[in-house]
């Protein structure tokens, strides 16, 4: 098995709101414990106490673990992960519609939110991701999930989000829209084809996040992106994430820093009241953090 180290935060130049969230990042291992399936990238040295010290670092109080492709539906390294975080970190898992109740109480009891499902494609394949889940699941699944409060995740190209959305709407879940609806920034954000994903963010269960590393084509200041940034800010700040994508899997000597990454999120907002809605408020109602607010105090 290939690994790479995990790029941790510089300090942050301002303190970031307490109760800030990072809703979306990885946890892989210990890998001794929970080694992962077959994977088409380097599997970051990212265990839960790595994680941890990422949070602390860049100034987060709670995080959203997703559950990587590389474990395929095995969600034991999350679970564990979850575990030593005493409520302050959700989870995002995968499974199937082979999967009993008994193990949706159990992951729901052990801090997951909701399931991933990806409709994108491995460029070294052409196919899915291994280990990943489509779509086509989510119609058996959404009945069962719905009594538990949890949400859908999808990741998919932003020409097909409408699609897709309309199909699943009916179903009355919540879904969260990974980076930023996956668009390409070469077609501007007045293209047909963004304005499309914003009609989808217009509804009243459509959530994204704001995740830039993925999308640019010009890092490190990510300029080719503030239009597309500022229109979903404008569009739907209640239903607004900030996700930082850490450990950066495929991304290697490029891996951006995420205190840089909040930094410019800070930056292109600039509204205090803006910020603590999108790092603060939106995931705490969306993952349920209250229970962790009870016991702190705030």
């Amino acid at each position: 098995m290939e690994t790479i180290a995990a790029r941790l935060p510089s300090p942050p130049a301002k303190a970031l709101p307490e109760g800030a969230a990072d809703c979306h990042a990885h946890v892989f291992g210990p890998l001794d414990r929970f080694p992962t399936g077959p994977s088409t990238y380097a599997i970051p040295l990212a265990d839960p106490a790595v994680y941890e010290g990422m949070l602390a670092s860049a100034g987060f109080t709670r995080g959203v673990l997703i559950q990587p492709a590389p474990y395929g539906q095995d969600t034991q390294a999350l679970e564990n992960a979850l575990a030593q975080f005493g409520g302050r970190v959700k989870g995002i898992a995968v499974a199937d519609d082979s999967i009993s109740d008994e193990r949706l109480y159990a992951l729901d009891r052990a801090g997951v939110r909701g399931l991933r499902f990806i409709e994108m494609l491995d460029p070294k394949s052409g196919r899915r991701y291994a280990g990943s889940v489509g779509i086509d699941a989510l119609k058996a699944l959404a009945p069962r999930m719905k009594p538990l409060g949890w949400h859908a995740q999808i990741w998919a190209k932003c020409a097909d989000i409408p699609r897709i959305f309309h199909a699943i709407e009916p179903f009355g879940l919540p879904v969260v829209f990974d980076h930023m609806g996956q668009y390409d920034a070469a077609g501007g954000a007045s293209g047909k084809i963004f304005a499309a994903f914003l009609d989808v963010m217009r509804s009243e269960r459509a959530y994204t996040k704001l995740s830039l590393c993925r999308l640019s084509q010009k890092t490190p200041g990510y300029e080719d992106l503030r239009a597309f940034h500022d229109a979903l800010v404008e569009t739907a700040p209640d239903r607004l994430l900030w996700g930082s994508d850490w450990p950066f899997v495929r991304m290697g000597t490029n891996s951006p820093d995420v205190t840089h990454l909040v930094d410019i999120f800070a930056k292109w907002v600039k509204d205090e009241g803006l910020i603590h809605r999108i790092l603060v408020d939106n995931p705490k109602r969306l993952f349920d953090f209250s229970a962790v607010d009870k016991i702190s105090g705030l």
